[in-house]
């Protein structure tokens, strides 16, 4: 076997399950304790979505763990069960950072433009690079091998083009809990630690990316 793919498979699980631990681990600490302003997810994203004059978005509940999202073609904050009904630094934090994508969608943020208007291609693109790459491998066609590689960059870019967006939300989220809602430092200290868990994952997840995009050149190249 290859050694180059053994370090890129270890490097990816690294940084796969040490995100994702990193990310749980910041959650339930700060899930266990009560934010001061009393306030649920839920009334939390409705006060900073009102603050910012956003009284015409919803926000519903939704399944899973920690798959809040804001989707900016129905104008609806989605927040997970969790996060919804409970009154906790994580809590808030996550549901201002979402909060945070809807006020980005709602100021025009360029990033957010971008991202969004990348999404159609991108989508394909993830869909069907790794198909492409393995046909060309099959048929012995190196330009569908680079055409497939193409494809995969344009998945990368996708995530570059998501980081400062993401980490726009947080901060943005952050400057409405620590300036707006009177926190005290600690509790302030605890939702900045959960969104940098958060933004971890982006990052990571781009690193990945990377990682595999050399390999990929590399079969390419030999």
């Amino acid at each position: 076997m290859d050694i180059s793919w053994v370090l890129l498979v270890l490097a990816m699980l690294v940084l796969g399950l040490g995100t994702q631990a990193y990310i749980n681990l910041s959650y339930r600490k700060w899930n266990k304790i009560p934010i001061s302003t009393g306030l649920t997810g839920a009334l939390a994203a409705r006060r900073m979505l009102d603050a910012h004059g956003l009284s015409h978005i919803a926000i519903q509940m939704i399944p899973g763990k920690l798959s809040d999202h804001f989707d900016p073609r129905t104008n609806v904050v989605s927040l997970s069960e969790s996060v919804y009904g409970t009154a906790s630094v994580a809590a808030t934090a996550i549901a201002c950072h979402e909060v945070g994508h809807a006020v980005q969608h709602a100021q025009g943020y360029a990033p957010a433009r971008i991202r969004a208007s990348l999404v159609p291609a991108v989508s394909i693109a993830s869909n069907i690079w790794i198909f492409v790459m393995i046909i060309g491998l099959i048929v012995g066609v190196l330009e569908l091998f680079w055409l497939g590689i193409i494809l995969y960059v344009a998945v990368i870019i996708f995530q570059m083009v998501t980081l400062p967006v993401e980490l726009n939300a947080s901060s943005r989220a952050l400057a409405y809990v620590s300036t707006s809602t009177y926190l005290p430092p600690q509790e302030q200290g605890g939702a900045k630690r959960v969104l940098r868990a958060a933004a971890m994952t982006y990052i990571a997840a781009a690193l990945i990316s990377v990682l595999q995009l050399l390999y990929l050149i590399g079969m390419a190249r030999r």
